[in-house]
């Protein structure tokens, strides 16, 4: 049971009422589908987009580009969202941004609308992101939260795994504008759905903003994701002075704004859960597998189409039942955490993923493609058994007071890592391909000595996930199950 008060007036009443747990997290599931879908759905329109307005492919990588900066950049201040606004409120928000955005994308007549409305979206899901996760530990029950969390594995797995599947149909179909077409009637009933049964979880309070701390927040993590995002792209890597002086920015800043919110009495991001060592740890091997997750989900559509000689299309359908499998295993990998806690999984798992990304350097050309789709499906069968019940376990260690805070940095720091993880294993592939084909002194290299290079490239970059995999192993086995009260959960209309 949960006491309930009224919205704050003089004549404000309390009654007790019984949480309608599924509606409420089909809300908010639902919500945050269409918002991870969008994510990946426009990665293979980028060429349409590109040929009707004209547009270079450096500037039609901002529709990408961009809405990872901005999820990058406010995620962390969600922490203060969730105290100042109700959960109704926040909702209600995030889909009506999300929609609106949607809306602008599909109907721009010139580039520079379009982006708007991608980053419109992009506004939209940095609030539902951290909201789903803050509602579910506000609600659930420790001991069964992990089957709760498990559904949200699923959605943020299945939704970019059907992504470039379903774009690649509708683009090919009919027009990239379809994309935003098909997801406007969806985020528009996630948004009434919402109106009429979502209720507010907690209570509000009113926190001082600190505007220092959001502009440090700002430019740190907004700095490190785009400048790991821009040395992962085109000609541009770590040396480019773009690139090197907005990390050191990001970086800096960073530094200053954890050194703040030390000495505040009401932090923007409270670090002090950096205290609870099941978090920190679990923090640690999430980063650390989305680091090698988002490379492998990067690196391997060029190394199928480079080095092992197969079509696009045949990249993409190998790709998809991983991520499928991932999905539908992340709620079964959550019941399992709630009955034997995260050793079982973990440690096996990250034992599992780093031996699959080493027999990558065993994958060469003439290799049958089921033996790709395998290798793929049973990499994402161990990142479920990873993510889900770190993440959780993490997360149930912290007091009710920092679940705001320990979302925002669990969802931003995966953000920052996925960034990192993709132009790290970018640079390592292609200063490979340049040393092997320095090494061989010649200036024009043919075809077949061109795929040698980017195999041996990218079987550097399979070296340095599985460096990264063996780290996540270690941290594995000091991993144990958090205890906590679970503490009473308040409502408010």
């Amino acid at each position: 049971m949960a006491h309930v008060s009224q919205e704050p007036s003089a004549a404000a009443t309390t009654e007790t009422v019984q949480v309608k747990v599924l509606p409420l997290l089909a809300v908010l599931l639902s919500g945050a589908f269409v918002a991870i879908l969008s994510e990946t759905i426009l990665n293979v329109a980028l060429n349409a987009i590109m040929s009707d307005f004209g547009v270079a492919s450096s500037t039609a990588q901002w529709l990408v580009t961009g809405y990872m900066l901005v999820i990058g950049t406010l995620i962390p201040i969600s922490a203060y969202f969730m105290q100042r606004f109700t959960t109704r409120q926040l909702f209600i928000t995030a889909m009506s941004l999300f929609t609106l955005g949607t809306l602008i994308a599909g109907f721009s007549p010139v580039f520079a609308m379009l982006l708007v409305g991608r980053l419109t979206q992009a506004v939209g899901t940095a609030l539902m992101i951290p909201l789903l996760t803050n509602v579910i530990l506000a609600v659930i029950p420790i001991e069964r939260r992990g089957a709760a969390m498990g559904m949200v594995g699923l959605v943020i797995m299945f939704a970019p795994a059907i992504g470039p599947t379903v774009s690649g149909i509708i683009v090919d179909s009919l027009s990239w504008r379809w994309l935003f077409y098909f997801i406007t009637p969806i985020s528009l009933l996630s948004l009434l759905f919402g109106v009429k049964v979502l209720r507010n979880i907690g209570e509000t309070s009113r926190p001082k903003l600190d505007v220092v701390s959001f502009i440090l927040s700002t430019l740190g993590f907004g700095g490190i994701v785009f400048g790991f995002s821009a040395a992962g792209k085109g000609d541009a890597s770590f040396t480019d002075p773009l690139v090197y002086s907005t990390l050191l920015i990001g970086f800096a800043s960073l530094c200053i704004f954890g050194w703040r919110q030390l000495k505040l009495e009401t932090p923007l991001l409270d670090i002090r859960v950096f205290r609870y060592p099941m978090f920190l740890i679990g923090l640690i091997v999430v980063m650390l597998v989305m680091m090698t997750m988002f490379a492998m989900m990067l690196i391997m559509p060029i190394y199928m189409q480079g080095a092992l000689l197969f079509t696009a299309v045949t990249a993409g359908l190998i790709m998809l039942p991983g991520g499928l499998l991932n999905g539908a295993l992340s709620p079964v990998m959550g019941r399992l955490f709630d009955k034997f806690g995260p050793r079982p999984l973990l440690i096996p798992g990250t034992i599992i993923l780093a031996a699959i990304v080493f027999s990558y350097r065993y994958t060469t050309p003439g290799v049958p493609v089921w033996i790709v789709i395998v290798q793929l499906a049973i990499l994402m069968v161990a990142v479920a058994m990873i993510m889900m019940p770190t993440n959780t376990n993490g997360l149930n260690q912290l007091p009710a007071r920092l679940y705001p805070h320990g979302t925002a940095i669990m969802n931003t720091l995966m953000q920052v890592a996925g960034a990192i993880g993709a132009a790290l294993f970018i640079s390592v592939m292609e200063n490979g391909q340049q040393r092997y084909l320095a090494n061989l002194g010649i200036s024009e290299p043919t075809a077949e000595q061109t795929v040698e290079a980017l195999l041996y490239g990218s079987q550097q970059s399979f070296s340095t996930g599985f460096f990264f995999a063996c780290a996540a192993v270690v941290l594995s086995f000091f991993i144990k199950r958090s205890k906590q009260t679970q503490a009473e959960v308040s409502i408010r209309r």
